[in-house]
């Protein structure tokens, strides 16, 4: 049989053969063999040192790299002669073929190991599913990382640490959400100022406003019956700290009635509060916020602003009507207990089969449901014991289960590597939600599941979830990896020696704690802009405005931006500023502690945004500082690194890191803005590896986002593809990031049809065995 299968197999081998000796060897010879062959091997690559040509051939990882630098251009470099398109094309097509086997109509989804709830997962899933809100930061071990995120679930694994965690933690969170002695309360009702608006606009949000100008806004508030109700809004007074003689007239009204004034003026309080009492209906009122200007400024102070911050409605207050807690109705779906054995058992059976197809993600099977009843009803009538006790005892062990805490999906061959199957459709929600919520399905994506309509719905289940609230979870999760924003807190820098004084109160008083903060919260606002709004892509590059407060605006040399909220600021007069590459999160977590980094920031660009990683550095590659100690006069960082490269070590990686990282040289170590460096004018023009020139940052960001926009839509999809499904990228999911690229420039190329499509590719609808 063994004679028979070579004999029928070998003029397929031979035929692959021959298409590489006479195609596609004599591609390689004319563009390659002179780095890479006839006994060169530069950076220790050969393409022709091998002893059998089949298993040449068939060595995936030689020919991916062969594949990933021809595909992004940086190979042949760009002073060698060039393939030309068609020869390109042969080249990648042939290896795509031959040596990756991939076949576009069936496009391999991949396998993703079984993972536990990483940190913020579990948060989150313990705050929707109870209301619940457990400090996972401080009680579980930090949680690894691979391919850059912590949803990976080869690395996500359990020890006995996290397993003991994990009881202690079920234990807490089920008596935290049915606490000893609850009892009912009169309620309280919260909405959010940011749904504050104006007479005839809907659109816009109406809390910031300025005391130069008379402004009326209003928002819809429930109450659950008729009666009295304290009425209370919660407001703050930003503005320029100099307005100290600017004042307004602050009213609320309710309903049409007046029930609180006061005159408002400079005051650096966080929250301040008025409110009155009201006669409310039941169901909709509407709470209005007038303001009137009362005294100007002083010459040269600036202006004030009122920014509404939420309302609060609590009653009715002769107690005619009151509530269980929020966590406690979640549970108790039907309040407390009937007295009744045979009521209260079904009454338990209700409780378990809510909570623990939420916790479970899908419906349960009968014999779980009677075991949690069987323990929660064991408890109850035990002497002392209540109804509560039992729901927390069973609820304790749903906690504890491995369905709660692993990210399981069925399938029917899971030991078969070739065995590719639809997910079903609980899983797929599962998937949906802790990529986008980062915690279990909420009621809707299971009912949808339950009538097997959830990919029949799937267009408008996307969209509510990223117009959700919760999809900031998302947002934040995502940029503070990808940009690593989750560091600039805490990244270690030394602002003394960066700004050049020995003064730690000045040091302190240009950088300091908030404006570390302040970076963070606008990187993730301007990414769930571009999210929510539909934006391009390409904006998270070449944008022209940004989420600025007055703190980080003046740290950034932008002036006309008032108060400590972030809003939207145009960027056309700054162009240095728009997009990533000018924000401070991304400035910091690419510098060292003293002084930039040219090679931290190319290497990022090249890693985040080109998807064209350079290899690991060398070992013993002497530090930069060396190359200024040999120098009697201050070197700027272009001239050191020159230096620096010269040394053949160095040379060839630095050629893809140093026009990159020199073309951000104009912002310092914490990102500030200059224009000089030891006295000389900072030159941050340069040449990329791929031959774009480009004379500052802002034509650099032209470069990448316009120029390069492919590599940068196929890395950012390759990121986000590989966040979305917990495993890292491999050389057969080339069909589907193409297929997203595609896609994008076919479309709009907005940052929301690629979140959509990739939710529609196959490796987040599929999966595999193996």
């Amino acid at each position: 049989m063994r004679h028979f299968l070579f004999i029928l197999l070998a003029p397929i081998l031979a035929a692959g053969e021959v298409t590489f000796e006479k195609e596609i060897k004599p591609i390689l010879e004319d563009y390659c063999f002179d780095c890479h062959g006839d006994g060169a091997s530069k950076g220790d690559f050969s393409m022709d040192e091998y002893d059998d040509l089949s298993g040449h051939l068939d060595d995936v990882d030689h020919w991916l790299a062969v594949w990933r630098n021809v595909r992004s251009q940086i190979m042949p470099p760009p002073k060698k002669d060039q393939p030309d398109l068609a020869e390109k094309q042969q080249l990648m097509r042939w290896i795509e073929k031959r040596v990756f086997k991939l076949d576009p109509n069936h496009p391999d989804p991949g396998r993703v190991t079984i993972r536990r709830l990483n940190r913020v997962e579990y948060y989150y899933s313990i705050k929707d599913l109870l209301g619940v809100e457990y400090a996972t930061w401080e009680n579980f071990p930090a949680d690894d990382t691979g391919y850059g995120f912590d949803t990976i679930g080869d690395v996500l694994s359990i020890s006995p640490l996290h397993m003991e965690k994990y009881l202690e933690a079920a234990s807490t969170v089920a008596e935290k959400a049915l606490p000893k002695g609850t009892v009912m309360q009169t309620p309280v009702r919260f909405f959010e100022g940011s749904r504050f608006r104006e007479d005839g606009d809907d659109s816009h949000q109406a809390d910031w406003l300025e005391f130069k100008e008379e402004r009326k806004v209003f928002l819809k508030g429930d109450a659950p019956v008729k009666g009295v109700y304290q009425v209370t809004l919660d407001y703050a007074i930003r503005g320029s700290i100099a307005a100290t003689d600017q004042s307004a007239r602050l009213e609320l009204w309710m309903n049409g009635k007046k029930i609180a004034e006061r005159t408002v003026g400079w005051d650096q309080r966080d929250t301040i509060k008025i409110g009155g009492q009201a006669d409310l209906m039941k169901g909709s009122n509407t709470i209005e916020v007038r303001l009137r200007p009362k005294n100007p400024p002083g010459a040269g102070q600036g202006g004030q602003s009122a920014v509404l911050k939420q309302v609060s409605i609590r009653g009715p207050l002769n107690g005619s009507y009151k509530e269980y807690p929020k966590g406690y109705s979640m549970i108790m779906v039907d309040g407390p207990a009937p007295e009744e054995i045979r009521e209260r058992e079904l009454y338990a059976r209700k409780i378990m089969r809510s909570f623990v197809s939420r916790a479970f993600r899908r419906p349960l099977d009968r014999g779980t449901v009677a075991r949690l009843v069987k323990m929660a009803m064991d408890v109850d009538q035990s002497p002392g014991r209540s109804f509560e006790d039992g729901i927390k005892h069973a609820m304790t062990a749903v906690l504890a289960s491995p369905r709660f805490l692993f990210r399981a999906e069925i399938q029917p061959e899971p030991n078969n590597s070739g065995k590719t199957v639809m997910l079903d459709e609980y899983a797929l929600a599962a998937r949906l939600s802790f990529f986008l919520w980062s915690s279990v399905p909420d009621d809707e994506l299971l009912s949808l599941a339950f009538k097997n309509q959830l990919r029949k719905n799937l267009g408008a289940q996307i969209d509510r979830m990223i117009a959700s609230s919760k999809s900031r979870r998302f947002v934040n999760n995502f940029v503070g990896q990808w940009l690593q924003a989750r560091d600039v807190e805490n990244i270690a820098i030394d602002a003394n020696r960066v700004i050049g004084t020995k003064d730690q109160r000045e040091a302190d008083r240009i950088f300091n704690g908030r404006l570390r903060s302040d970076m963070k919260e606008e990187s993730e606002l301007f990414f769930e802009f571009i999210l929510k709004k539909n934006r391009p892509l390409k904006e998270l590059i070449s944008a022209r405005y940004s989420f600025l407060n007055e703190r980080l605006a003046g740290f950034y040399g932008i002036p006309g931006v008032l108060g400590s909220e972030h809003r939207l600021v145009d960027l056309h007069e700054h162009p240095q500023r728009g997009g990533i590459l000018g924000q401070g999160t991304f400035l910091l977590v690419t510098s060292n502690p003293t002084r930039t980094s040219p090679v931290k920031r190319g290497l990022f660009v090249l890693d985040n945004l080109l998807g064209t990683p350079a290899p690991p550095a060398p070992p013993d590659v002497p530090e930069l500082e060396e190359v200024s100690e040999h120098n009697n006069k201050p070197l700027t960082m272009r001239q050191m690194m020159e230096v620096h490269r010269k040394k053949p070590l160095c040379a060839s990686c630095h050629k893809r890191m140093d026009p990159i990282g020199l073309g951000l040289e104009n912002f310092n170590a914490i990102g500030q803005f200059r224009s000089q460096e030891s006295g000389q004018p900072i030159d941050s023009s340069g040449v990329l590896i791929t031959g774009e020139k480009f004379s500052d940052i802002a034509a650099l960001k032209s470069v990448l986002a316009d120029e390069r926009r492919d590599d940068f839509y196929r890395c950012l999809s390759e990121k986000i593809l590989t966040y979305a499904i917990g495993r890292g990228p491999k050389y057969f999911d080339a069909v589907t990031i193409d297929a997203l690229v595609r896609q994008l420039n076919e479309g709009d190329g907005t940052l929301k049809d690629l979140v959509i499509t990739i939710i529609e590719s196959v490796p987040f609808q599929k999966r595999r065995g193996g």
